[in-house]
């Protein structure tokens, strides 16, 4: 009798604790096998995903990571020679962002990015000085600005650039 009521218990206590566990845990294991995807609809601002985009995979581009975050934007270089680049766009803040760059002829930008969303920009750059920003909401004006050379030796140093703007 008391084997009986001790199986009992035990499947009981098993199945109010450990079941919703393991149920939860196949379903992370499901859907991150599943994983999602998104297609490039071959807009002006690249294609975009919550994750961290792919790189760009296109002969003779070069990646610049840009960070945006409430008030400033963090370019990984500032000094370019001339060529094809793919603009990694980040938007580590909390406001909606975008990344606008214009000058010497070339006017481009991502589509506006929600917290935690990512984009690819390609752009072809010449010999020039670029303004870089973001076009939401007069966040420019907030510092949310930097500067771009095109031309002479180009900069490798990470976070060479980052404006102060009005942070949070």
């Amino acid at each position: 009798m008391a084997t009986t009521l001790m199986t009992t218990t035990l499947m009981t206590f098993v199945r109010r604790t450990a079941g919703p566990g393991l149920a939860a845990g196949a379903l992370a294991g499901i859907l991150v096998a599943c994983g999602g995807g998104s297609g490039d609809g071959g807009g002006n601002g690249g294609s975009s995903s919550p994750s961290a985009p792919e790189q760009s995979g296109k002969p003779g581009t070069t990646q610049v990571d840009v960070k945006l975050v409430d008030f400033k934007m963090e370019l990984s270089k500032t000094t370019l020679k001339a060529g094809t680049y793919t603009f990694v766009v980040h938007n580590n803040g909390h406001h909606d962002h975008a990344m606008e760059i214009e000058g010497s002829g070339t006017e481009q930008k991502t589509r506006t990015l929600a917290p935690g969303e990512s984009a690819n920009l390609t752009v072809s750059l010449k010999d020039g000085t670029f303004q870089v920003y973001c076009p939401v909401d007069g966040h420019k004006d907030l510092g949310m600005k930097t500067q771009l050379t095109v031309g002479g030796a180009a900069s490798t140093g990470k976070n060479s650039d980052t404006t102060n703007g009005n942070g949070y």
